[in-house]
């Protein structure tokens, strides 16, 4: 082989190479534009499309793969509850305030100084017990005089009773004596009725709740406050009940008292209904006796009161929040219907009439069957016939 046919070989086989290179589907398409060769971009045209048929494939079986593995992945989201048949009672909640009949403050009786204080703040006296005495002014030197007189005068009476009786003088100086008698003893009967009033006793049994008066300061009647006397083992709630209420409150009922600042519920009975209507306020009166062992409940103490006014052994309860209401004024909710084991059912929107309310729940009476499953949160995103999934029950 000549040297000229090496040469012819080797220019060939150059040209041959570079002809495949142009070719090579690892050319960027700028590169092959660059080339000019249209069989060159012919081709990595068609490798471009037969690669983007590939990948539109691969995305479709992906596509696919997802769909199968989450169906419900478009399912409006919501929360159930399945209602059964439940004890309700509906209760009137009012507010009322303590109070106490044995609550009183002491007053003078009389006019003069204070001469004695005999009990303290806080002390327990009990009914009749001497809690301060004030200055007689002399009036039991005037009734020791009084009781000398008077036994003056009863012996004088006595004696011209006996000779009356005997038909032993006049008629008139029988009936002196007599009115002498009665006289002395109706005004020894006023003094000590006067001296009484000097001693200020307990009007019950009770707790000295505070002393305003000083020893020795001077009082007048109905004007010097000397203690306040309370009796805590005598309570009971007041309160103002609406009018509207007046078939549904009777005495002996039993209601709850819950005291906020105590954080205590007590069970008691009405005791006393009042027969007057306020007619400012269109309210009557109720009383409610109130156990106080332990003394914790003062007066003016603010109590919430809970009277049931009706009772349903088998009521369908639902939550006030999940009622809603069409352009009829119609009362609705949503239920679901799903098959045992499922998360996932069809709402309904179902019809309803409720009844009595109370502490955010309703009586249902009619549109809602025993056992229905009624979708609580979510029900504002859903229309009937829609398929949803449970997330919580």
């Amino acid at each position: 082989m000549t040297q000229n046919n090496i040469k012819l070989i080797l220019a060939c086989l150059a040209v041959g190479l570079s002809t495949a290179c142009d070719n090579s589907p690892e050319k960027s398409v700028d590169q092959v534009i660059a080339s000019g060769e249209l069989s060159s971009i012919r081709a990595k045209r068609n490798a471009l499309l037969t690669e983007q048929q590939e990948r539109s494939d691969q995305l479709q079986l992906l596509d696919e793969a997802i769909a199968n593995l989450s169906e419900d992945q478009n399912l409006a989201l919501i929360s159930s509850q399945k209602i059964n048949p439940t004890l309700f009672k509906h209760y009137i909640d009012l507010q009322g305030s303590v109070a106490t009949r044995e609550d009183v403050v002491v007053f003078s009786e009389m006019s003069g100084t204070l001469l004695q204080i005999n009990v303290k703040e806080g002390q327990r006296v009990s009914k009749g017990a001497i809690l301060a005495k004030i200055d007689d002014g002399g009036m039991a030197q005037r009734r020791a005089q009084f009781a000398v007189q008077l036994n003056l005068a009863k012996t004088t009476f006595e004696k011209q009773e006996r000779l009356w009786d005997q038909g032993i003088g006049s008629e008139m100086q029988f009936l002196q004596t007599k009115a002498n008698y009665e006289a002395q003893l109706e005004g020894l009967k006023q003094l000590d009725s006067q001296l009484q009033k000097t001693v200020i006793t307990a009007p019950f049994s009770g707790v000295v709740d505070g002393i305003s008066a000083q020893q020795g300061s001077v009082v007048y009647p109905g004007q010097s406050p000397i203690m306040r006397i309370i009796n805590l083992q005598n309570m009971y709630v007041e309160a103002e009940v609406p009018e509207r209420h007046l078939s549904a409150i009777t005495k002996g009922a039993v209601v709850e008292v819950f005291f906020p600042v105590l954080n205590r519920t007590i069970s008691s009975t009405i005791k006393q209904v009042g027969q007057y209507i306020n007619q400012a306020n269109r309210t009557f009166k109720i009383e409610i006796a109130v156990p106080n062992t332990d003394s914790m409940i003062k007066p003016n103490l603010t109590a919430r009161i809970k009277i049931s006014d009706y009772t349903q052994e088998k009521a369908l309860v639902v939550p006030l929040s999940v009622i809603s209401e069409n352009g009829d004024n119609e009362q609705f909710i949503y239920t679901i219907e799903r098959s045992e084991g499922k998360d996932i059912g069809i709402a309904a929107r179902r019809i309803i009439k409720t009844g009595l309310s109370h502490d955010g729940m309703i009586e249902v009476l009619s549109g809602l069957d025993e056992n229905a499953e009624i979708i609580t949160e979510g029900a504002r995103n859903v229309r009937t016939g829609q398929a949803v999934k449970v997330i919580t029950q």
